[in-house]
């Protein structure tokens, strides 16, 4: 127990209605019972002790990736890292690293055919040849980050740049995180990063720039399996290519990036013969210019879509995208990727909950509303949060979805602080507030954080009869599971598992079968 949980746990053991000498007589009896022997005290110790240097070690390791992805692609190539570390203390501990890069794929199957290392897996790497090296692993890692810090060499004007860059895309993962799961915020971030970076970095190009999604194809069937959905563009180009569909029979490079998983760049489209092109409008002869299609990749390295950038609005003659400019535009594709699969995650999230309070609502009368909160860091504030209302519901099972957009702020909302002391405790709080009981209870993250809250008004009931008591706690305790097993999903290195066909032919998109799954998990263990 941290002391916020400490504090709540002794609040809801005496009660609301404890004296003071009650609380102080609970207090001197704690004092006086509670023993740490010091092997315990050391045992404690060690472990802050350990939890700090494992945050030092990934701070390192962060700072290394970033110097070594000049670009901000958000990936380094693994055959690139094996090649340098091949020659770490003159090429003796080669037959380490090879045990290491065999364990790595072993973790990361994705590598073995994409080679490209994400932050998690490249600090992985580092973990694993360490392990393999005699004498100290910490020692080790010291030794492999100093020897990788110095093979490479960047100017003050790349550092600058890499900066500027790495700004813009944590511009497009905060607005995924502040936008109460809308995916319109995050296609506008991911476009003005874009123009900035053209700007900024790319000789003042004008690109357009659009992002496809990759769907089951259910207009056309004959056409193809699948077909691309075209979700957004820049302003300009919404008449010709918003809710455009490309189909695998069409003329064009989109499908063939999916194939192949990697970029593909037509320097001269007019030279091509085999491009598509929206713009009706544009005469053949103004058609000219570069086109460059990056396929959109999840955690996983599963292809879900495409980003697509062309310069045939551009008049200059300096119109083909450099390699530093595409390494950049495949940070752009990865930065939009994490945003978009968290705002799945989110809807995921959300199903689940609305899956939840329907079966709740006719088992547990006495309760008047529940209304569900997503946390959100606050704008402009990364250390503070706000809460969003994205659902509420009554006793009659009404609901209203994605509610406007009204923040609760820590700060200026006393009468919902019972709510925040929910949150920064991860515990279930009980307050009465305004003549009436609330009970707030969290769904947490993977680390035991709250990322969501529900807020259940019992109105004047100081408590629930104990059969609707035990089906709300049932409730919550399904939804933090399928939440839990929703997240797991998100994970680099966890592969999806799928129990109900239901959840495989839909891929999740009615994540409130999961709610169910549990509930008959639960209803077998009780039989």
């Amino acid at each position: 127990l941290d002391q916020l949980q400490f504090v709540q746990l002794m609040e809801t053991f005496v009660g609301e209605d404890s004296s003071l000498p009650t609380v102080e007589r609970l207090i001197a009896f704690i004092k006086e019972k509670y023993k740490q022997t010091e092997e315990e005290k050391m045992e404690q110790l060690e472990k802050v002790h350990r939890t700090s240097c494992l945050a030092q070690r990934k701070l390192l390791l962060e700072a290394l990736f970033e110097k070594w992805d000049n670009n901000a692609s958000g990936f380094l190539d693994l055959e690139e890292v094996d090649a340098v570390l091949s020659t770490f203390k003159d090429g003796m501990e080669k037959e380490a690293l090879r045990k290491a890069k065999k364990h790595l794929c072993s973790r990361y199957p994705h590598l073995t055919r994409a080679g490209k290392l994400s932050p998690k897996a490249f600090q992985s790497f580092l973990e694993l040849v360490a392990s393999e090296l005699t004498g100290d692993e910490d020692e080790a890692i010291d030794n492999l980050v100093e020897f990788l810090t110095t093979s490479v060499k960047r100017s003050r004007r790349e550092c600058l740049q890499s900066l500027a860059r790495r700004r813009w895309l944590h511009n497009i993962q905060q607005t995924a995180k502040t936008s109460g799961a809308s995916m319109e915020p995050v296609y506008k971030a991911v476009f003005k990063a874009l123009s900035q970076d053209a700007e900024a970095h790319g000789d003042n190009k004008k690109i357009s720039a659009y992002i496809a999604l990759l769907e089951d194809n259910q207009l056309s069937p004959e056409r193809g399996e699948f077909l691309l959905h075209y979700v957004a563009c820049n302003a300009d180009d919404v008449p010709y290519v918003l809710n455009q569909v490309l189909y695998r029979d069409m003329k064009g490079v989109s499908f063939a990036a999916l194939e192949e998983g990697k970029p593909i760049h037509v320097p001269r489209v007019q030279l091509h013969g085999n491009i598509h092109f929206w713009n009706y409008d544009r005469p053949v002869e103004e058609r000219k210019g570069s086109l460059l299609v990056l396929p959109l990749h999840d955690a996983h390295w599963k292809v879900f879509g495409i980003l697509g950038l062309d310069t045939l609005r551009d008049r200059s003659e300096k119109t083909i995208f450099l390699t530093r400019e595409i390494g950049f535009y495949q940070g752009v594709s990865h930065a939009f990727s994490e945003a978009y699969h968290h705002i799945c995650t989110l809807e995921n999230v959300l199903q689940i909950t609305v899956t939840a309070l329907d079966w709740l609502y006719p088992r547990a009368p006495s309760i008047h509303t529940i209304t569900m909160y997503l946390v959100e860091p606050r704008k402009g504030k990364t250390w503070d949060y706000v809460l969003r209302k994205m659902i509420t519901t009554d006793n009659t099972g009404q609901k209203e979805m994605n509610c406007s957009p009204a923040f609760l702020l820590s700060q200026e909302n006393l009468l919902r602080g019972y709510l925040f002391k929910c949150l920064d405790s991860s515990e279930v709080v009980h307050t009465p507030i305004c003549g009436g009981h609330h009970i707030a209870a969290p769904l947490r993250d993977l680390s035991g954080q709250a990322l969501g809250i529900f807020d259940i008004n019992i109105g004047h009931h100081q408590k629930l009869p104990p059969h609707e008591l035990k089906d709300l706690q049932k409730m919550l305790k399904l939804a933090q599971a399928a939440c839990s097993e929703i997240l797991k999903m998100s994970l680099e290195d966890t592969e999806s598992t799928y129990v109900l066909e239901a959840e495989h032919v839909a891929h999740l998109k009615h994540a409130g079968t999961l709610f169910y799954r549990f509930l008959l998990k639960d209803l077998h263990d009780c039989v």
